[in-house]
């Protein structure tokens, strides 16, 4: 019995609620679970997390698990999905950590460091305030749905009644616009 017969054979029975199918299919997938997801994470530590909760959703979901060909590229892209969501997870608690740690900053500033911020902050509205001016009412538009109300293109394109490509383009050359007046 080839190793692949083995883990179709390991997956019907997990699907019947055979534990020990379970444990088997773990011990025969393990290692190569562990070698694709370190070439997707190099974070060791957060791959065998992700195997293992592999494992544990697969058991919780034992009685809605369709019959699979492939057990092996159905762990893989299973894996692939869990490290990806993970990451975007770790990438979120980052940033909110970090809007946490300004936040902080702010509240330990002296009375004149905060007035000269403000300052900064005020100067720079302003000089955005007027470089938009320089732009067309369609490129401002366009900015608008993208960087305030964070629209897709497609989605600005669908909105607009525009190519994905012009809606691109045009807040493309509204950007070097921006940046060229900001300097």
């Amino acid at each position: 019995m080839s190793q692949e017969e083995a883990n179709r054979l390991y997956w019907e029975q997990i699907r019947q609620g055979d534990r020990e199918s379970l444990f088997a299919l773990h011990h025969n997938s393990y290692f190569h679970l562990l070698r694709f997801g370190l070439k997707t994470c190099g974070d060791h530590e957060l791959v065998k997390d992700c195997v293992n909760q592999l494992f544990l959703q697969l058991w919780e979901k034992r009685t809605g698990l369709s019959p699979v060909t492939n057990v092996r590229a159905y762990l893989f892209t299973a894996l692939r999905r869990l490290i990806l969501d993970q990451l975007a997870v770790d990438a979120r608690t980052d940033a909110a950590v970090r809007k946490m740690a300004e936040e902080h900053e702010w509240s330990e500033l002296s009375y004149e460091e905060m007035m000269i911020r403000v300052q900064r902050d005020e100067e720079l509205k302003q000089r955005l305030h007027h470089a938009m001016r320089q732009l067309t009412p369609r490129q401002i538009e366009l900015v608008r749905l993208k960087f305030f109300e964070g629209l897709s293109y497609e989605q600005i394109a669908l909105q607009t009644s525009q190519t994905i490509k012009t809606a691109y383009n045009t807040i493309y050359d509204a950007i070097k616009v921006l940046r060229s007046i900001l300097k």
